[in-house]
């Protein structure tokens, strides 16, 4: 039996300005609002749902399998934007990129600072 992930819950301080950050990065769109959720739907059968939550957002991370022929582009849409981008989970590598696994990786913040992560292979994990 497999379970495949339908769709996540992504808490926002404005889930507006968030969904169309990430959409605008990954070139995705964002959907119409389903009540409370603003959805951005990543293209494999998953929608990120917008949330906008009351108090404080605990960081999450989201990592993202894109291909590599799009990769340069997300990171010239993160520099347009001013966002930092880093080779690191830990942010310690500023404006650098990954070769983890034989593809390319950085990791950014949102608006809320969820960690979110393009990848171009998947990680390996162990047998």
């Amino acid at each position: 039996m497999a379970a495949d992930l339908n769709h996540t819950v992504v808490h926002a301080s404005d889930r507006t300005a968030s969904a169309h950050f990430l959409a605008g990065i990954l070139g995705l769109e964002v959907g119409a609002p389903l009540g409370p959720f603003l959805p951005v739907d990543t293209g494999n059968g998953v929608t990120l749902d917008f949330y906008a939550a009351d108090g404080p957002i605990a960081s999450q991370h989201y990592a993202f399998l894109v291909p590599d022929e799009e990769f340069d582009t997300m990171i010239g849409r993160l520099e347009a934007a001013g966002v930092t981008y880093y080779a690191d989970p830990h942010h310690n590598e500023p404006g650098r990129t990954n070769s983890l696994f034989g593809g390319r990786g950085a990791y950014f913040e949102d608006p809320d600072g969820h960690n979110m992560e393009i990848i171009t292979r998947p990680y390996a994990r162990p047998a």
